[in-house]
């Protein structure tokens, strides 16, 4: 079978620009397909766009500490012209609070110092000079609105936070999908939007192209899936979730803008704040507001999508829930009487871990379940799915011999085993927007 291109990647959110950028540096000739009109206009576009370092688990620590040096030197990483418009990282940093829900942090701490990673612990008073709105007492557990002991303190007070300085936030997600489109291109990558794939080609066991609607044909003996919240769909369509112990599905999430307290300019002197205490994380938006999302506790019915292109994009009351559950924390909050944010949907794992892997069908590769918590792993996961892809297409078998992958900022080697679709589900993870 003769090949227009070497590879089709479907999805120019930020982890498949990403992946498209790493595979054309790699020498493939790689074709990048999207529905929507211009790159990153999926789930990206709806992305808190976070960049953190502290996860439950090394592995993931890892990652995302090396995800960091990316956005940290982004101009260099894409290697574009000096006068092309960029994404900007803010790295005002991360204060997580200390608590029994998240171990009061002791395995976050101890992955980071493994790792050389920055972190320092804060006591109550250095919390409240930061932050001279917040009060430290305790709401825990999380509860619905209308639950009658909902902003009653139970008594107890925070004991402390621990601080990442590093961390930060992406100012505009979908640039940073355009940039890495841009970037790729560099290098010989095509990209076609408006293009919905309708079929996965197969012969003899192997994938063999897609098939577009009006029933184009497009040959070529790889196909990435990195297709966001249709990944599962896509997945589908080839056939390859039968040997799969870990699914994905499309999740639909609401994220809250309010304003800064009067008094308060949050967007210059706030930070990054992830608070299981009331089941919020929290971070600076432009216009000195404060964008609110949910850490998905337990008594938040999740709310799973069967159709991703045709879901409630309207807020409900998880809108007001989530906006004053950040009131319990901050008392002088105002919460507006219209509510702004974004609805959009996460592409979640079993375990809210990703699947970065090969599938049962050869040449057939996936890099899903990314929504939440892998914005920050973009440019590390397009890395290492191009180097899985040429690992696997050699003739390796990463199923029985999982490819062991270099991180190159902390030079550290993991094992890509670790992100595998036959994985038994790991009890580690935090099962929530927290990896």
């Amino acid at each position: 079978m003769s090949s227009v291109f070497d590879a089709i990647i479907i999805g120019t959110g930020v982890i498949g620009t990403a992946t498209a950028f790493e595979m054309a540096k790699l020498g493939f000739k790689t074709l990048s397909l999207d529905r929507n009109s211009q790159a990153g206009h999926g789930s990206t576009a709806g992305s808190c766009a976070i960049v953190r370092m502290h996860y439950s688990t090394f592995d993931g620590t890892a990652f995302a500490w090396e995800g960091y040096h990316y956005w940290r030197d982004w101009a260099e990483y894409l290697g574009l012209e000096t006068d092309v418009d960029l994404a900007r990282f803010r790295e005002i940093g991360c204060l997580v609070m200390k608590t029994d829900a998240n171990g009061h942090l002791a395995s976050h701490m101890e992955n980071s110092a493994a790792l050389n990673c920055p972190f320092e612990e804060w006591t109550p008073e250095q919390i409240v000079e930061k932050l001279p709105v917040y009060s430290l007492e305790s709401y825990a557990p999380a509860k619905r609105m209308h639950d009658p002991d909902f902003g009653k303190p139970n008594g107890s007070h925070l004991n402390g936070a621990v601080f990442w300085p590093h961390a930060g936030y992406v100012t505009d997600p979908a640039l940073s999908s355009q940039n890495l489109a841009d970037a790729a291109r560099k290098h010989g990558a095509a990209f076609r939007m408006g293009a919905e794939v309708l079929e996965i080609l197969t012969d003899g066991g192997k994938v063999r192209g897609v098939k577009l609607g009006g029933g184009e044909e497009i040959h070529a003996p790889v196909v990435v899936n990195v297709a966001g919240p249709g990944s599962s769909v896509i997945n589908h369509m080839a056939g390859v979730t039968g040997d799969m112990t870990i699914e994905t599905k499309p999740l639909r999430q609401e994220v809250v803008h309010v304003p800064s307290p009067a008094g308060f300019d949050f967007e210059a002197n706030g930070t990054i704040v992830s608070d299981s205490d009331i089941a919020c994380y929290c971070r600076p938006e432009h216009g000195n507001n404060i964008l609110v999302g949910s850490e998905d506790p337990a008594c938040d019915e999740h709310q799973w999508v069967e159709d991703e292109t045709d879901y409630d994009r309207n807020f409900s009351d998880q809108w007001t829930t989530q906006a004053m559950r950040l009131a319990q924390r901050v008392p002088s909050l105002g919460i507006p009487g219209t509510s702004r944010g974004v609805v959009d949907l996460y592409d979640a794992s079993t375990d809210w871990i990703p699947i970065y892997d090969k599938s049962a069908l050869d040449g057939f590769y996936m890099a899903c379940g990314t929504s939440g918590n892998q914005y920050k792993n973009a440019p590390i996961a397009g890395k290492m799915m191009a180097a899985l892809v040429a690992y696997c297409e050699a003739g390796n078998d990463h199923d029985d011999k999982p490819l062991q992958f270099m991180l190159p900022y902390i030079q550290r080697s993991i094992n890509a085993g670790f992100y595998s679709r036959k994985r038994a589900v790991n009890e580690q993870s935090s099962f929530s927007v927290l990896g």
